[in-house]
């Protein structure tokens, strides 16, 4: 089994409750209102063709095509698949959702005008060469806009026992970002691939709807960011 299998067996297993979580009643129009606006800010306006990758449960692939855009999340995780086909199945007009490796997406160079991601660089394996094949999938002027944060800074021993047995040290030895202690090292990834104008925004919004609402279970109240950056 490879580090990726490993990868993609865990987010299966945890694609229902992830999933459940992500649509609590209770904060689902807050979090809708604010990703809306996060995304607007991040992209130019619509209808732009957009690759969401790492789409897990399309949360980021629905709000881009409640936008107007139009979208094609891919991931590798069947489960998580399964869920995001299931919403976007609910949606005029909603998402694409096919299986894909956000490392080497199989797309013709020039097929799209942004590449997004939520939660992804962390757990990307070679994220210098996915950003660099993110950057060939763009027509000039096409936008990269990813968001993560810091969420392992102490390093990944601290995660619950189920999520060690399958990041273990075989995984993390291929996942440079899953440890990262300054957000900085995923602007790097950014500028690295030729990217220019990266900057970081602070997602305040998300942070006071944890701060209302609380984080997920083994999580951190803590800072998220956007990072984006123009070809």
């Amino acid at each position: 089994m490879t580090a990726q299998d490993r990868i993609n067996a865990y987010w299966t297993g945890r694609a229902p409750s992830y999933d459940e979580y992500q649509q609590r009643p209770d904060r689902l129009a807050a979090d809708q209102r604010a990703w809306s606006d996060i995304w607007a800010r991040a992209l130019p306006a619509a209808p732009l063709d957009v690759l969401d990758v790492g789409t897990g449960t399309g949360q980021v692939a629905m709000v881009l095509a409640g936008l107007g855009h139009r979208v094609t999340g891919i991931d590798l995780s069947e489960g998580m698949l399964a869920q995001a086909r299931r919403h976007a199945a609910a949606m005029a007009g909603g998402p694409v959702i096919t299986s894909g490796d956000a490392v080497h997406p199989d797309f013709p160079a020039a097929s799209f005008d942004a590449v997004t991601s939520r939660y992804l660089m962390w757990t990307l394996r070679e994220p210098e060469t996915a950003v660099a094949n993110w950057v060939r999938l763009l027509r000039p002027g096409g936008t990269v806009a990813v968001v993560d944060s810091t969420w392992f800074p102490s390093g990944l021993d601290d995660a619950s026992e189920n999520f060690a047995d399958h990041y273990d040290s075989q995984v993390r030895a291929v996942l440079p970002l899953a440890a990262a202690t300054s957000i900085d090292q995923t602007v790097a990834v950014l500028e690295q691939a030729g990217l220019t104008a990266v900057t970081v925004t602070p997602l305040t919004s998300i942070f006071e709807l944890d701060r209302q609402f609380g984080v997920a279970p083994s999580h951190e109240h803590q800072m998220q960011f956007l990072i984006s950056g123009r070809t």
